[in-house]
């Protein structure tokens, strides 16, 4: 069976969690009997896909044009695979166009949903209606959709009522737990002059995360427990200028908050993940959050919102402990947040014993070999 994964995010331009379940699932598949992969991506020539360029005559249109423009040229090279399967609406739109061309069945992981995500239109103006648009045109027409989490089905049928519920199912993410596993080197702590117990947040600067969240939640946490921010990539300016006043504020009175803007190497980032006393998802939409599951494949307890998939991937009080989120109500999720990071970091052994527990439980049920033959089992049936 030949596979064509399609998608915005390939190495070395990954920076989100669909980025890397596209990676990892494509290395998963490879790994099964009689199954062939062929991944196109979009940012230029790759040597391990087919990486293509945005056109030309669309280099300084609105980006969600840009990104139907290689979706164009991407469907015209899908004529040779058994199975396409596109990742988020920036490829959807390769493998919505694919079929029409060529007939070949196209399958949808739904990882987020623009309708659940109005802040997009500060990023691209008027190309949200149009990556709306592109969204929900490919999930009502493909074959089957996977969803990365019961709370993301739920999702997928509630924004898009037109599509049949039987053709949606839920696989969720998987982690790769020989990659994500406790590193105990110090190497990175000594670059960053990162000293003392500390809490990690690792993500892309966009609302959907609530980086903004935590850091006002911060601001009434005592100020013996330090704050490692992996984050980058702001949406947009906006949103950018938003945290980076936040941080600038808690750096002025503590010594102990450290913004890391670069993506850090994997080596360094299991060392910060595994050294930290606890992980915080502050998320406000997250449809699973792939980077709780690396977080507890290096024994990290988390701490996070109640919200999308993320109750899936932590056990309350078990690997972890969940916040709720109520939109009209900003002020007491960011309060409750507080307490829970207070509570938890004065508890330095129930942190581990949390951590200790997600390891287990991210290698008993998000394994990626069962991810993989779960994955071609919906391709075959798309097939019949």
């Amino acid at each position: 069976m030949r596979i064509g994964l399609v998608t915005k995010e390939w190495p070395p331009q990954v920076y989100g969690g669909a980025g890397v379940h596209v990676v990892q699932l494509s290395q998963a598949l490879r790994n099964q009997a009689d199954i062939s992969v062929d991944v196109h991506c979009f940012g230029g020539a790759r040597s391990d896909s087919f990486g293509y360029d945005t056109p030309t005559a669309f280099a300084k249109s609105n980006a969600a044009l840009q990104a139907l423009a290689t979706d164009l040229a991407i469907a015209d090279n899908l004529k040779n695979v058994d199975v396409i399967h596109s990742h988020t609406w920036y490829a959807n739109f390769a493998g919505f166009t694919a079929n029409l061309l060529v007939g070949i069945p196209h399958i949808v992981s739904a990882h987020s949903l623009e309708p659940l995500r109005p802040w997009k239109a500060e990023q691209l103006g008027g190309g949200y209606r149009i990556s709306s648009w592109a969204e929900k045109s490919a999930y009502e027409a493909a074959d089957a959709i996977i969803a990365v989490s019961d709370g993301m089905r739920a999702d997928v049928l509630k924004s898009y009522p037109n599509v049949d519920p039987n053709k949606v199912v839920t696989i969720r993410n998987g982690v790769d737990v020989s990659k994500f596993a406790p590193n105990t080197k110090r190497d990175v702590l000594t670059k960053h002059g990162i000293e003392g117990r500390y809490a990690i947040f690792v993500g892309r600067i966009t609302r959907q995360k609530g980086l903004a969240h935590l850091l006002r939640a911060w601001k009434n946490v005592s100020p013996e427990y330090g704050l490692v921010l992996a984050a980058g990539s702001p949406d947009e300016p906006g949103i950018g200028q938003e945290v980076a006043d936040l941080i600038a504020e808690l750096q002025k009175t503590r010594k102990n908050v450290w913004w890391i803007k670069e993506m850090a190497p994997h080596d360094e980032l299991t060392a910060l993940l595994t050294h930290a006393d606890l992980f915080l998802c502050p998320s406000i939409y997250e449809p699973l959050g792939i980077v709780n599951l690396e977080a507890m494949g290096c024994e990290t307890a988390v701490l996070g919102s109640r919200v999308g998939g993320i109750p899936e991937v932590v056990a309350h009080n078990e690997t972890g402990r969940l916040v709720d989120y109520d939109a009209n109500n900003p002020s007491k999720f960011e309060s409750d947040f507080t307490s829970q990071i207070e509570d938890l970091m004065a508890n330095p052994s129930l942190l581990k014993e949390m951590g200790k527990a997600g390891r287990i439980r991210a290698e008993k049920h998000f394994g990626w070999d069962a991810v993989a033959k779960e994955t071609i089992k919906l391709y075959a049936s798309v097939l019949k």
